[in-house]
Formats: structure tokens, sequence, C-alpha cells
């Protein structure tokens, strides 16, 4: 039996720390994607407008489905290189991109990037794409436990987007689907603000799309909102359910900017409340004691040496507790001292190569142990795999060693 998109929804946000939305989505059946630009304002959002806008007047080309989202993407990838190498304003601009062909009963992607494909089925989330990412290599090496990986300050640095090569590797799948699958594609400015167990639980509880898309945006930025935030969702039917896929000309592709956003929905901002407190049993009232019963009272206390030893173990607690406090604040002005001291080479949240002062740790409460001390105009995926991870690899450098690596990467940017 044949399957069909019997509903589709999309949104895209700006965050609450960006003051420009560099995302950009297709909602164009069977066609659907989503952009995610870096590069800053007026490139980053150049290219994932150009992305999504390669896929404007394709049709089912006698391609096979992964043919055609590969060769969409690298045609884009060409696009998008040849006007940041002609034009410095849009120099170092790039874009991910994860994007779906429906075909009769099976469901294709293409992907380059961080964006991500989800499957929710029977209740259980898939994820169905592999993050480009450098974290995401080292936890799949074994270098990173998953847990550090949430947390890691490079989780932001991508190994592969449209961009910043002449051609590009394109990863394809092709998924079997069923009546009911229910697909998410996500920028990463919502996976990196909630965990994919409240993802799953936002899916499974929303009685609409409407109401899914609303929610996990709204659950992101209230998680903070550091990027902007895009989610495009399409649910499979069966052959006679819902309405048939829109003519060629009905559709629409492109970008959905904050402002389109049904802005009611996402202003019901309120934090969720607590659960009440549990109502304790009180204890059993004289009158459910026995009449034939013997009560028998017992000494009265007398009140120093009752208070004693509850003023000596409340000292106790109080010496543990300042010793405890004693120790920490000593690791961390120990930390503080050390991240004055040495410098490290990363990327900043635009993918650019940038030297930071300090060490790629974060404390408790959102204490940086480093500051960008200065962003290079090199994007780190322009940088050969070969060399990537030795040069992203967070080793201590002396300002000298640090410096002197940016002048080498610029000059090799520059004479390239």
């Amino acid at each position: 039996m044949s399957l069909r998109v019997v509903e589709h929804v999309g949104r895209s946000d700006v965050g609450r720390q960006r003051s420009v939305n560099e995302d950009s989505l297709v909602l164009s059946p069977p066609f659907f994607a989503v952009a995610d630009g870096m590069g800053g304002a007026k490139a980053g959002e150049v290219a994932s407008a150009m992305a999504a806008g390669a896929f404007e007047g394709e049709t089912d080309s006698g391609e096979a489905p992964e043919v055609q989202l590969s060769r969409i993407l690298r045609e884009a990838n060409r696009r998008i290189y040849d006007l940041a190498v002609s034009d410095d304003s849009h120099r170092g601009m790039g874009t991910t991109v994860t994007a779906a062909k429906v075909t009769g009963g099976e469901v294709s992607l293409g992907h380059v990037g961080d964006s991500r494909a989800y499957r929710l089925r029977d209740g259980e989330l898939e994820q169905l794409t592999r993050d480009h990412s450098l974290v995401a290599e080292l936890e799949r090496s074994g270098q990173i436990t998953p847990e550090a990986a949430e947390h890691h300050p490079q989780r932001s640095i991508i190994t592969r987007a449209l961009g910043p090569e002449p051609d590009v590797q394109v990863d394809t799948y092709t998924l079997s689907g069923r009546a009911d699958d229910l697909f998410l594609i996500c920028s990463d400015g919502l996976t990196g603000m909630i965990s994919d167990e409240e993802l799953g639980s936002i899916l499974r509880s929303a009685e609409t799309l409407d109401e899914a898309a609303d929610s996990l945006v709204r659950a992101a930025n209230q998680s903070g909102g550091k990027d902007n935030i895009t989610v495009v969702l399409f649910r499979l039917g069966n052959g006679d359910d819902g309405d048939e896929l829109p003519g060629e000309d009905e559709t629409i592709a492109g970008q959905l900017r904050a402002t389109e956003i049904n802005e009611a929905a996402l202003d019901q901002d309120t934090e969720p409340q607590p659960p009440p407190a549990p109502i304790q049993a009180p204890p059993e009232s004289l009158a459910d004691v026995p009449a034939d019963a013997t009560i028998v009272a017992p000494p009265r206390a007398r009140p120093r040496p009752a208070a004693q030893p509850k003023r000596r173990r409340r000292l106790r607690t109080t010496v543990k507790t300042l010793v405890v406090l004693a120790v920490l604040a000593g690791i961390g002005t120990g930390l503080y001292a050390l991240s004055r001291q040495v410098y490290f080479v990363g990327t900043n949240d635009a993918g650019l190569v940038t030297l930071y002062r300090g060490i790629p740790y974060e404390l408790p409460f959102g204490v940086d142990l480093y500051e960008q001390q200065y962003a290079s105009g090199v994007p780190a995926g322009a940088i050969p795999d070969t060399r990537r991870k030795r040069v992203l690899d967070h080793e201590w450098r002396s300002r000298n060693d640090a410096e002197d690596l940016l002048r080498t990467l610029e000059r090799g940017q520059l004479s390239g």
C-alpha cells in the first residue's frame, strides 16, 4: 500500500540570544528540508536561503530519490562556494542541510552537517542521521563519553557543510515508511537546548503537529534559546488518508522567519509549575487507641542535655560544609589562575577558527574558564580533514604558539 504525507508543518524562531535568523526551511511535498547557515548574519542567512532555494522547481525527475537529493545538495554547495570565493562579504559562509523526499512507501534523506532527522514510530524516537561534527566524531570513536559530548565547549564545530569546499560528500539513506510515522527535521538550535528524551515526550504528548512544533520551539527557548530554532514535521498515512499532495504550482519552499511564526502561541512562556508537595498522613490519634489500653506517659526531658547533642551535630555538619567549600574554592581558584596563563585554538559560534585564552572547560552555574581573544577568517570546514583534528584538539599552548598557528592557517587560506 502506498503512503503519502497527510499533514506537515514548519516553524523557525530567532531564539533568545541571536538578532538574526540564519536558518531556512523547505515545505514543498514531497520535499522537506532544514538548513542552518553559518558565517555571520550577511553570509549565514544567504547560504541557508540558497540551499533552500535549490529545491525550487524540483519534481520527480526519474532519478532515484537518493541520487536526486545528492545532486540538489551538491549543486547548492557549488553555488554557495562560488559566491563565497567571489565576494569578500560572503567569505567563509556555509550551511548545514538535512533534506527528505517521500516516494511511495519510502522516505529518502540527504544530509550534510549537524542538523538532524528523527522518526517517531510506535512511541519510540530514533535519530536517523549522523552528526558531522568534531564532538560527534570524538564520541563515535570512544574518545569522549556521551555525557561529556553534551557539555563539550567545541560542540559547535562541524566537520562537513555546504560552501567551504568546491565539492561535498552527501550522506544518503532510504527507509521504509509506515502509516502514522512522524518525521522531524531540525536545526541544532533545538537539539542543543533539549534532550532527545524531552523531544520524544513533547512529540508523544502533542495532539496536533502545530502544537508539537510550537511546544518544541518554546522548550528550546525556555532552556536558553542560544541559537536559531527550526523544526519541520511531517506525518505519513495510507493512500486514502488526508489530502492529495499539492501540485508543483501549489508548493512552497524557502525561509520561514521569526516574524512569520504564530507569536501568540509562543508567548505563552510560563515556566512549568512544580508538582505539589506530597501530603503526609498524620499520626494516629488517641481516639484510635483501644479503651482498655494502658498509656504510659514518657518522663519529662530536661532541656539542656537534650539540646546539647543537636548543637554538636550541627557544629560537625557546619565544619564539614566549610571544609568542602574551602576545597572547592581552592580548586576553582587554581583553575582560574591556570586559565589566565594558557591558550587554545577552537571555533566560535560562526564556525571560524578562533584563539581562546584559558582552558576549554566550564564550571557549574555556567562559569566559563576561557574567553575569546581573536577570531580568524578561516572556517573550520576549510581545513583538510587530516589536519583539522590536530588543529582543533584543544591542546594547551603558549600565546605565541597559538598565534603562530592561526597566522599559518590564515596564510594558507589566502594563498588558496
